[in-house]
């Protein structure tokens, strides 16, 4: 079974690939202080709905980059019929590998693929180079609710490990020098429906196609995953849209700092 094929299919339901609502993605887009003609970047980008709506509304250019050739070829799908051909362009890839100019955009998101750079702190000083001085940075991270049972452990141990709390996940932001303006929280509906359209879109896709060999195990997958969300990952496991500010400049932040010690 092909990965890419299996998220694709799970997801198949889902405007945005992550807990988010409908509203909740409108309201991070609305808030964002951009101006008209704003270069835009974002890493995982799925099916492209976050960035074609950020195009849409500000004016914006905008480059997606996703390692999932079902999500790029259903992204630049979405720009086509919406006339965004030439405002927005999805490229196939690793995020990690592209070459972009350093300080060349106003806005850099990654929304839940910090595995791209090593994790939450990795992807914020990867964003960093990136971004224009005082750009913006915005950044969906899963957060602990509480501390992970020994299931939830043995079930999925590396991300176990790497949780931290919501405040944690701004606290690594300002560490690394951005400003925080706003943060997104979904809660148990937003969970609830994100899972539930991911087993439906299973279920409906192993009955319409009985002779796929991947039906089978997508189905299986899908219903391990929706199991233990509801026996260990619904009360352990937090979603939230980070959206940060960089500093005027990384020269002018060390001599701030340097100042405070004198």
């Amino acid at each position: 079974m092909n990965i890419w094929k299996f998220y694709g299919v799970t997801h198949a339901d889902h405007l945005v690939m992550n807990p988010t609502s409908e509203a909740k993605t409108d309201e991070f887009i609305s808030l964002l202080p951009l101006k008209p003609n704003a270069r835009v970047l974002d890493i995982a980008s799925g099916k492209g709905e976050q960035l074609l709506r950020i195009v849409e509304k500000y004016d914006a250019t905008g480059i997606g980059i996703d390692i999932s050739p079902y999500e790029v070829k259903a992204a630049n799908g979405r720009a086509s019929e919406r006339n965004l051909d030439d405002k927005a362009e999805f490229i196939e890839g690793d995020g990690a590998k592209q070459d972009f100019e350093p300080s060349s955009f106003d806005l850099a998101m990654c929304l839940g693929a910090s595995w791209v750079w090593g994790g939450h702190k990795g992807t914020i000083e990867a964003l960093k180079k990136l971004v224009k001085p005082s750009g913006l940075i915005v950044l969906g991270e899963p957060y602990k609710l509480k501390e992970p049972s020994d299931a939830y452990r043995e079930l999925e141990p590396e991300l176990a490990v790497s949780l931290v709390t919501h405040a944690e996940n701004v606290e690594i932001g300002q560490n690394a020098g951005l400003n925080l303006l706003y943060s997104i929280v979904s809660d148990l509906n937003d969970w609830d429906r994100y899972e539930g359209l991911r087993l439906r879109a299973a279920e409906l896709f192993a009955e319409d196609n009985p002779n796929d060999p991947d039906a089978k195990p997508i189905l299986d997958r899908q219903r391990g995953e929706h199991d233990f969300y509801l026996k260990h990952g619904r009360d352990t496991l937090g979603w939230a849209i980070y959206l940060f500010r960089a500093p005027v400049s990384y020269t002018h932040l060390r001599a701030h700092e340097t100042s405070l010690h004198l």
